[in-house]
């Protein structure tokens, strides 16, 4: 390779990793070499996941804290690659920076849909399945189609499916995330925010979209305690979700310490490993037998 030639792509290496850190410059090493061969091996490997029957589902349950009942279970995203895990937090931003999230999210929605369906054919209530929505797939034109068509061919009930969007989502997308939401809103499922509090602190979109819950983001519940500064901040989120009409969760539920203020806060639902880590479809299906048969010997 030529001295210009080589130049420009050590030039071009230095580029791609300070953009992807936010900085203004970063000078060259052979490590960043390294890094982008491991970065454009990990996407090549990662536009051939669904192909190759690499991503799973799995799932973590959301407990109702007035009754302790089972409300659902959040769709996380998992990938082995080869066998090896590969940590959301590696994947994720990759899949969002190469645009592959569209196609991997269309398959997360419709794997979701199809459980979903299974889970609520006996169910004596219904079993909610919320789904986490990427910036790019929500912006793609086919979307609410794509929607559709996921609801029509597993044929689960649409309030059976709930959609996790984030607040940065909601205000990039302006007028048309309202209406994008009013036609979701119609279908019948449901629609909630994620990682509430974290992104805007302007509240005036929350009586602009047709919402259905808050989630308020494990950052403020995970160092929880009575007399913390994050309690306060739970506890605010929590009346202004119920002023304004919304149900509101709490994720990183870890503790039963968290638990009990969080009831006492009135908090409608939690999420965590308190009450239950993420786990495939098979263990989630027995979670939920196990729950049913004791809501059951509870009314005998």
């Amino acid at each position: 390779m030529s001295l210009p030639l080589a130049l420009l792509e050590q030039a071009e290496a230095a580029l791609h990793h300070a953009r992807r850190q936010g900085a203004t410059h970063l000078a060259y090493t052979r490590q960043l070499d390294d890094m982008a061969r491991s970065h454009l091996a990990l996407e090549a490997d990662l536009r051939h996941a669904i192909e190759r029957g690499e991503l799973e589902l799995y799932y973590q349950p959301q407990q109702r804290l007035a009754d302790g009942g089972l409300v659902g279970f959040e769709a996380l995203l998992r990938w082995f690659r080869d066998g090896a895990f590969i940590a959301p937090a590696v994947f994720v931003p990759l899949a969002e920076e190469s645009g592959v999230i569209v196609e991997i999210g269309d398959w997360v929605l419709g794997a979701a849909c199809r459980q979903a369906h299974a889970w609520n054919r006996d169910a004596r209530a219904p079993v909610t399945v919320a789904v986490n929505i990427s910036p790019r797939q929500f912006m793609q034109p086919r979307f609410l189609e794509r929607l559709r068509h996921h609801l029509e061919k597993s044929g689960v009930r649409p309030n059976c499916i709930e959609l996790e969007i984030t607040e940065g989502m909601l205000m990039e997308c302006g007028e048309r995330s309202a209406a994008l939401l009013a036609e979701i809103r119609a279908l019948g499922v449901r629609l909630s925010v994620d990682d509430f509090g974290t992104g805007y602190s302007s509240l005036a979109y929350l009586k602009r979209f047709p919402l259905d819950k808050l989630k308020i983001d494990q950052t403020f519940v995970r160092q929880l305690r009575a007399d913390g500064g994050d309690a306060e901040i739970v506890k605010a989120v929590i009346a202004l979700g119920h002023n304004l009409g919304f149900e509101v969760i709490a994720e990183g539920v870890e503790s039963a310490q968290q638990a009990e203020l969080l009831t006492l806060w009135r908090c409608d639902e939690i999420q965590g490993y308190h009450y239950g880590k993420p786990m495939p479809a098979t263990a989630a299906m027995a979670f939920l037998a196990q729950r049913t048969a004791g809501a059951a010997e509870a009314l005998a």
